[in-house]
């Protein structure tokens, strides 16, 4: 009986078990689908005045340097504090002094010939004056007469040769002193206090401080957006450009102004040179500061710099993120009233980084997809997730 009821009791059970199991398990709920539409991102066009910028980089100059040689011979005597590597000086400055004692003593010399041609002259002038008044009285000959004149042309000759030994004599003393020719500053010093230098021979590589230069590449392409012609060295006016370095632990800024063009483009690298100027590059140091720049760190030479040349600039421009072109990079995604996608062609001014600026193809108001959708169509809905017109209010190219 137990080998019957047993066996019977755990089958009742396991039916048991899984009625209750159905009874108590998830139920499948029917239901309509959500939205399978895409969410996306636009942007409103409004088009904007946008002036133009190009950047470029250049290492600093000085506009004018020079080499500082002796035109006399001599020992140097005196030599200025500032004449030392990196020392500033002013125009004017006596920066050298060759020793003057020989070339005093060469000026006092021809003082003394050129009084004594002086004299001679006098001389010559009183005999030929003598030699016509005795011709006149029929009491001297034409030869006596020839030859006082010859000796009175000789004496003027004389007298101006003594009067250019003169002035000779004394330019060569006045170049035992060296004078700054600008205010400037000292790249490299090669003499020292008691050293010989003979005519010609180098004293010091110097650098005016008035303005500094930086040569600037740019690709002909970039011209367009830059109003600077080529058929002239000079600029018809000033091209404002902002310099930028990175230096004593800090970034500076500088502003100065491309004041001519290389005017000849490289056949290699498609570039051609502007050249922009800083005045008082060393503003902040002992030279002043004049310009309005960065007073805590000087335009010194030799700094690398990262430039924005400042362009024209351009009416009814949209700015645009790099990634709402698609396809051929002529091709945005509109969104129309309905929330469908429509392909649209542009006119692609120039892209710039990831910033795309627009100059026809689209109206004011138009809505512009600027997310990254895949296999896109044409007509196909989407969802707004939000409407920026913003992200590109501050944007410049």
């Amino acid at each position: 009986m137990k080998r019957v009821v047993v066996p019977l009791l755990i089958v009742v059970a396991g039916f048991g078990l899984a009625a209750l199991l159905i009874a108590t398990g998830p139920r499948i709920e029917h239901g309509t689908p959500g939205s399978l539409e895409p969410l996306v991102r636009v942007q409103t066009v409004t088009p904007r005045p946008v002036q133009m910028r190009a950047s470029t980089h250049g290492t600093v100059v000085p506009r004018t340097e020079s080499e500082l040689v002796a035109e006399v011979a001599g020992r140097v005597v005196e030599i200025s504090p500032q004449l030392v590597a990196g020392g500033f000086f002013a125009k004017g400055e006596r920066l050298l002094r060759i020793d003057p004692l020989d070339y005093e003593f060469a000026l006092e010399q021809a003082r003394a010939g050129a009084a004594r041609a002086e004299s001679e002259l006098a001389n010559a002038r009183r005999a030929h004056e003598r030699q016509v008044e005795l011709r006149n009285r029929q009491m001297t000959s034409d030869a006596q007469v020839d030859d006082a004149v010859n000796r009175l042309r000789l004496a003027e000759a004389s007298l101006r040769e003594a009067t250019a030994r003169v002035a000779l004599a004394r330019r060569d003393l006045e170049r035992t002193t060296l004078l700054a020719p600008y205010d400037g500053r000292v790249r490299v010093k090669r003499v020292d206090l008691g050293q010989f230098v003979g005519r010609g021979g180098s004293i010091a590589t110097i650098y005016a401080t008035d303005y500094a230069e930086v040569r600037l590449p740019i690709h002909d392409g970039e011209l367009r957006f830059l109003d600077i012609p080529l058929g002239s060295a000079a600029l018809p006016h000033p091209v404002t450009v902002e310099l930028t370095a990175d230096f004593a632990g800090g970034t500076h800024t500088w502003r100065g102004e491309v004041v001519r063009s290389e005017g000849e483009i490289d056949a290699g690298t498609r570039m051609i040179h502007l050249v922009a100027r800083v005045p008082a590059p060393y503003a902040g140091s002992d030279t002043g500061n004049e310009a309005g720049n960065d007073a805590s760190a000087p335009l010194a030479v030799g700094l690398f710099v990262r430039a924005e040349i400042l362009g024209r600039t351009v009416d009814d421009v949209i700015a645009l993120p790099r990634a709402a072109l698609r396809g051929n990079s002529d091709q945005v995604y509109v969104v129309d009233a309905e929330n469908r996608l429509r392909f649209r062609n542009v006119e692609v001014l120039r892209v710039v980084d990831e910033q795309a600026f627009i100059n026809g193809g689209l109206a004011p108001g138009e809505r512009v997809c600027i997310s990254s959708l895949g296999n896109a169509l044409d007509g196909m809905p989407v969802r707004i997730v939000s409407a920026d017109t913003a992200d590109m209010a501050d944007a410049t190219p």
